[in-house]
Order: C-alpha cells, then structure tokens, then sequence
C-alpha cells in the first residue's frame, strides 16, 4: 500500500475561468465560487501521482450530518450509462443518499465503494445498520494512469473522507480528477457556485465535475481544439470517457426537483461540446441539504420557481469545466500519451 502524495501546485497558481473575465452567466457566486459554498458541504482529495506510471485519486463531497439514519434528498439522471455510479438504483428508486459521495478511477470504484462502507460502520451513525447504500461514482484515467493497478487503497479513501474542509475546493489534477482528460486537453476536478433569489429565498447552489470526455472544446460559443491554442494534436483517441457531475444545494428540493436538476447538470455538458459518445459514463447526481417532512421543515420550492435554479446548475457546470481544463497539469501517461491543460493567455488571444 502506498501514503497519499499531496496534490501537484507550481509557484504560479493557474488561473481560473472567471479571473481570466470569461464568466458564465450573471449570476454571482458564492464566496469559493465552489461546491463548498452550499452550507455544510466540505470536500477533500487524494492524490496519488508516482509518474508515469500511476496519475489516479479519490476526491469525497461530504455533506454534514448525513448518514443512514438522516439521509437527504436525491435525484439521478443518466445522459449515457456506459459507467459505474455505484448506487443507483437505490436513489432512483427511494429518492435519497446516505452516505458521502465518492469519485475515482474506474477499477478502484468498488474498493472504494467498501472502504466507504467500512468508514461509516465505525462511527456512531453507523451503529446497527444492517444494510447501506455507498454512492460511488468514477471517470476512466487509463490514458494517463495504469489503472489495472488499482493504485486507490482504504487509507486514501479515509484520508480523503476525514480531510474534506468546508474552504476553496482544489481542482484540475486533483484527486480523482488526477489522471483524466477532456475534450483534447488535460482535465480534472472543476468546480463552481451560484447565489439564486428561488421563491423569496436566498439560496445556493454547488457543482463539481470529474471531467473525463470526449468532443470539440467551445468556450462562450467557440469551438478551440489544441491546435488553436498551439499544443500537439493529440494523437487519435476513442471519442469517449465519461464524466461525473454532482450538485448540491440548500433550497428545499423533494427528490422529483433534484432529478431535475440532474438532468440539467447533464445538459449543460453540451455547452462545452461534450460527444456524449457510446462509450461515455455521463451521469448527474443532485442532493439537497435541507431534509424535508418535519414539523419544522421548509416548503418545498413549487415548480414554477425553479427556472433560476435551472440557469444556476447550466451556468456553473459549464464554468466548473472550464476551471477543470484551465487549473490542470500537463501529465504524461505510463504508454508516452501526454495531455495539457488549456492554456490561458493562448486561449484569450484566440478569443479576442
């Protein structure tokens, strides 16, 4: 087994998609412009980097206080199913997590997936439980990383799990989002918020994006491949991958609604030329962090307020790929394959 290596950082901290005045949207963000700006998110990462051979990691969102007894509101959607979200079945069908929520590599999911079950036993709101549904979600790092190695072990899912803050999110090669790729470039984690005014409430709204999938890069309506940007035209790949999307928010939500949502997160891929390609896992999972049904509950939001809502989960998918793309480190893979991060100053040249 192998001690979690700390996430790669350089002197200059790579620029992100709205300090480069290539904001999605009107909306504001919260103050992270992250997925931790939803209250009571943290996230955390492991990342384990052993060049050329392993680019891989964990990346854990955990909302406070959920758990098997207090789970929250939850909805699924598939855009293309070619993927292992470990869970399903279950939230579509009761409407709810109770457990973190997980990203990695394709062939680590399941160890994964155990090691989070074997987290939540030993803590107090494990006591008794009997059955539990681990939500586990992951892209496929093989260009980048040896993924028959199964390199993602037990004490970095803990690591991962009881390192997650409520503070800015790291992105690019991070965590799970270490050794993928997207749209011809270097990918990774990405991450962003909104403030939304939803049925005379101030409420927020989080997304964070394991980008792993194939397509043409557009940014704000242009299409920009690697060749646009001067990197190498990377050599001819399956036009696939997958990508996850998570979203959380603090307005009262029934499962119904955060579907919704779910569907939209997946929806906003196409903004940024996603193929959605044959053997790509597209899947958006969205929770609320409000429980509903009790004396003192919210109402739920009716279903006419939700179109800011909408705009939000859009707007801020879009931008957490862009972050993913922007924020990433040229990584070169076990085979010679090498991926680089969307270059920033090439990129704003090409726009203007």
């Amino acid at each position: 087994m192998h001690a979690p290596a700390p996430s790669p950082s350089s002197p200059a901290t790579p620029r992100r998609a709205r300090e480069l005045g290539l904001a999605v949207g009107d909306l504001p963000t919260g103050p992270h412009n992250a997925l931790t700006d939803v209250p009571g998110i943290r996230v955390g990462h492991t990342t384990l980097v052993r060049p050329p051979r392993v680019h891989s990691g964990v990346t854990a969102i955990v909302p406070a206080g959920v758990g098997p007894g207090s789970p929250l509101p939850a909805g699924v959607f598939a855009g293309n199913g070619y993927g292992k979200l470990l869970g399903t079945t279950q939230i579509a069908e009761l409407g709810a997590i109770e457990t973190p929520v997980l990203l990695t590599s394709t062939l680590s999911a399941f160890r994964v997936a155990d090691a989070l079950v074997g987290w939540i036993l030993e803590r107090p709101e494990g006591a008794g439980v009997r059955s539990l549904n681990p939500v586990v979600g992951e892209c496929n790092d093989g260009l980048l990383s040896d993924i028959r190695s199964r390199p993602v072990y037990e004490e970095h899912v803990r690591a991962a799990l009881d390192s997650a803050s409520d503070g800015p999110v790291a992105e690019g090669a991070a965590g799970a989002g270490t050794g993928t790729v997207a749209l011809g470039f270097k990918a990774g984690i990405g991450t962003s918020s909104r403030c939304v005014q939803v049925a005379d409430r101030e409420t927020t709204l989080g997304v964070l994006v394991q980008a792993n999938f194939g397509g043409t890069l557009r940014v704000l309506g242009r299409t920009v491949t690697p060749s646009d940007v001067g990197l190498p035209a990377p050599e001819a790949a399956p036009d696939d991958g997958s990508c996850m999307v998570v979203v959380a928010t603090d307005a009262p939500l029934d499962a119904r609604q955060l579907t919704r949502l779910a569907r939209r997160a997946v929806y906003a891929l196409g903004r940024v030329g996603a193929a959605y390609a044959h053997g790509s896992g597209d899947y958006g999972l969205a929770f609320g962090t409000r429980r509903l049904g009790t004396p003192a509950g919210p109402a739920v939001v009716p279903d006419d307020s939700l179109d800011a809502l909408f705009v939000a989960v859009l707007d801020a998918v879009e931008e957490a790929v862009l972050n993913s793309l922007l924020t990433a480190t040229a990584t070169t893979g076990p085979r010679g394959d090498t991926r680089h991060p969307l270059p920033a100053e090439a990129l704003l040249a090409l726009l203007k």
